[in-house]
């Protein structure tokens, strides 16, 4: 194989030699090898995708450019990821986690202690504000069924029907996917970049939904 898909050992790089010391039989030396490469690789892969997304249209980046860019054989890349939609996912749920973090231990009314309403509204624009920062990755995920999929949606579905439900509303179940889609990637860009609205005007939108959903939890 070529094109940077085999996984290179000590042994390919120095040729023959003594086994070092602790080897345990044949391959002894090549899993921890193996183990660092695909790490490096994936931090390389990830590296390049979120260049590529933020560089160009998101929706346009194809494995071959993920693949040329990171310095990887389209074998090595396909081992991982599918398609480029799966690379955005991935890219996307690692910065995500800070969210999720704040969300399930931070301080009110973001994090647990306050009125629905109010961690509604605080979660309309924490949401935006990663939305702002990211919306390359958001968009490169791609419409429809694999966005409803990802981890991201999952999570924010997640938390916004818990504070449907706290808050006594009627079908959660429904009532999440409708207060979730004014986050839509494509909204988004649409109102901040073609309409040209600031954040902060629609963070103030979403809050007086977030007050009309749930009229009963008191915002401050």
């Amino acid at each position: 194989m070529t094109n940077g898909d085999e996984v290179r050992t000590l042994s390919d790089i120095a040729g023959p030699g003594p086994a070092p010391r602790g080897a345990g039989g044949s391959g002894g030396t090549v899993r921890p090898l193996r183990r660092e490469d695909a790490i490096r690789n994936r931090a390389q892969i990830l590296a390049a995708a979120e260049q590529l997304f933020t560089e160009r249209d998101p929706r346009g980046v194809t494995m071959d450019h993920i693949a040329k860019a990171a310095g990887v054989g389209r074998a090595t890349l396909y081992r991982r990821f599918p398609d480029p939609p799966s690379v955005a996912a991935a890219l996307l749920d690692e910065h995500e986690r800070v969210l999720r973090g704040r969300l399930a231990f931070g301080p009110p009314p973001l994090g647990p202690g306050a009125p629905p309403a109010q961690r509604l509204a605080a979660f309309y624009a924490a949401a935006l504000e990663h939305l702002e920062r990211h919306l390359p990755l958001a968009l490169g995920i791609g419409p429809g069924p694999a966005r409803f999929a990802g981890g991201t949606y999952r999570h924010w579905r997640a938390h916004v029907r818990a504070l449907l439900v706290e808050a006594g509303a009627d079908d959660p179940d429904v009532s999440v996917d409708a207060l979730l889609s004014p986050l839509s990637p494509e909204v988004y860009q649409f109102q901040r970049h073609t309409l040209g609205f600031a954040p902060a005007r629609i963070a103030e939108t979403l809050g007086r939904l977030a007050r009309g959903v749930l009229p009963d939890s008191r915002i401050g």
